[in-house]
């Protein structure tokens, strides 16, 4: 049986004794993109950070085969883009420099690679070579399209090419996991189209397998090959033209979205 490239088995979380999310159990195959739906306030960050060793949780993950120290051993092997972009707008840095400060040593790469191939996950990269600095660098700004920026200071790029800029810092490393926290919840619609079609070529001819939240759902239906639906806990979890023909999935998403929009509605009016 195959090796998933991230499993999440239980996983609870929350803030102030409070749960953000409950019992949170799924796998990701690799060469997956599993799209992640949810209202606001469903946990998708939480959900991530959490996947990610950046919040405290319960339950077991791991990536590879690999759990607990072994699967934090893995993490530079992961690209992660957060949602909230926080970037000074007078830092003196261009898209290369924000690129190249990502790039980590192939020696540590090519040892986390061994690590989830002993595992028998299948993941063909020589990381040991790669190539130069200028070289990785310039394969992730292609990647991400973003090559004209290159040049161009980090503060003054709009929202989606800041975006592209930092999914080509994430890719600096050839992750063989990319998670993306709703990256296109701040752009125009020509950006959203462009990041989709990075992510589509990221996938199709890199291989890397993706995980992805968004409030789309058309984005998914084109993108994604797998979904998951959740408000706190998993309410679906399986391949996108099951849950795009499951009215029962649908419908509890909608109901969610509403919900929580009149729970802002409600804290703004208050």
């Amino acid at each position: 049986m195959p090796v998933s490239a991230l499993s999440a088995r239980g996983v609870s979380a929350g803030y102030g004794g409070q749960a953000a999310i409950e019992s949170i159990s799924f796998d990701v195959d690799g060469g997956d993109i599993l799209g992640i739906v949810g209202p606001n306030g469903a946990g998708k960050t939480t959900l991530f950070r959490a996947i990610l060793g950046l919040h405290p949780h319960t339950g077991d993950v791991s990536m590879c085969g690999r759990a607990g120290e072994a699967r934090r051993a893995l993490l530079p092997l992961v690209g992660y883009v957060p949602q909230r972009l926080d970037i000074e707008r007078s830092f003196p840095a261009t898209v290369r420099d924000i690129v190249s400060m990502g790039a980590l040593p192939p020696r540590r790469l090519a040892a986390c690679a061994r690590l989830a191939g002993e595992s028998g996950y299948e993941w063909r990269r020589e990381y040991s070579r790669m190539g130069t600095l200028d070289e990785k660098v310039d394969a992730a700004l292609g990647a991400a399209a973003v090559s004209d920026l290159a040049g161009r200071r980090i503060g003054e790029l709009s929202t989606g090419e800041a975006q592209r800029a930092l999914i080509a810092k994430s890719l600096v490393n050839d992750p063989l996991l990319l998670v993306l926290d709703e990256p296109a919840s701040s752009v125009d619609a020509g950006s959203r189209e462009r990041l989709h079609a990075v992510m589509r070529r990221l996938n199709s001819e890199l291989g890397t397998t993706i995980v992805w939240s968004s409030h789309d759902l058309d984005a998914l239906e084109r993108v994604a090959t797998r979904v998951a639906c959740m408000d706190r806990r998993l309410v679906f979890h399986g391949g996108k033209d099951e849950f795009f023909a499951d009215e029962a999935a649908l419908r509890s998403y909608t109901e969610a979205s509403m919900q929580a929009h009149m729970r802002m509605e409600r804290i703004a009016v208050d």
